[in-house]
């Protein structure tokens, strides 16, 4: 609500062109072993969002994909899952859009790269930890041990989340807002491995694990 309520000058082409990128790649997900959610292909266009837009754009593009990632294929909508994760998406991206937009320590600003990481990592905490609480309370398992379920299978797609962000962002100086476009079709090619790898090995779930199931906005 707070968000929602903020000052921003929209660049029409910029947010649409996004918002519709990102539900397109919302929809382009896969099951992760331990996992009863999945993982989808539109973080790194809400951390471009992150980057360039303001506060209430940005929780339109991040809410409204994560809403679309949530609706299952021919299987029973569960409301409450879509509510937590509509919820758990709000408030880890406005975290991390005000990381991205309003850190510094006095004249001294950091760096737009480490900006973009710290982000991620708020991000990647803001969607994580509340999952691991209520695994904790539902499952009756340690929230620390589902934490690293979750950790385990998920980070290492933030980590290349936040590379592809960070390259889409440099190269907006020569494509202009047509940069998600071309980072589109990358992310494509990073979910078709995804797919091709997850459908041809047999894994070991993290000890602790079995039991702690994650349904996250960012799984």
């Amino acid at each position: 609500g707070y968000g929602l309520t903020q000052q921003h000058h929209s660049d029409h082409a910029r947010f649409g062109c996004l918002l519709l990128i990102a539900l397109i790649a919302s929809r382009l997900k896969l099951k992760l072993p331990g996992l009863t959610g999945t993982m989808s292909v539109n973080l790194p266009f809400i951390l471009i969002s992150a980057a360039w837009l303001s506060l209430p754009e940005v929780l339109v593009i991040a809410c409204s994909s994560t809403v679309i990632q949530s609706l299952p294929k021919g299987q029973k909508l569960i409301p409450v899952r879509v509510l937590f994760n509509f919820c758990s998406m709000a408030i880890a991206v406005a975290l991390a859009w005000f990381v991205l937009n309003h850190s510094g320590f006095g004249t001294i600003r950091p760096s737009h790269q480490v900006l973009l990481a710290l982000a991620t990592s708020t991000l990647f905490l803001g969607n994580t930890v509340p999952v691991a609480m209520v695994i904790s309370l539902t499952e009756k398992v340690s929230a620390v041990k589902a934490w690293n379920g979750i950790f385990h299978w998920s980070f290492p797609y933030y980590v290349l989340s936040a590379g592809v962000t960070s390259l889409a962002t440099s190269a907006s100086h020569y494509t202009g807002w047509q940069t998600p476009v071309l980072t589109l079709p990358i992310m494509f090619a990073v979910y078709h491995s995804y797919r091709s790898y997850f459908g041809h090995k047999t894994y070991q779930t993290p000890p602790g694990w079995a039991k702690a199931r994650a349904r996250s906005a960012g799984a």
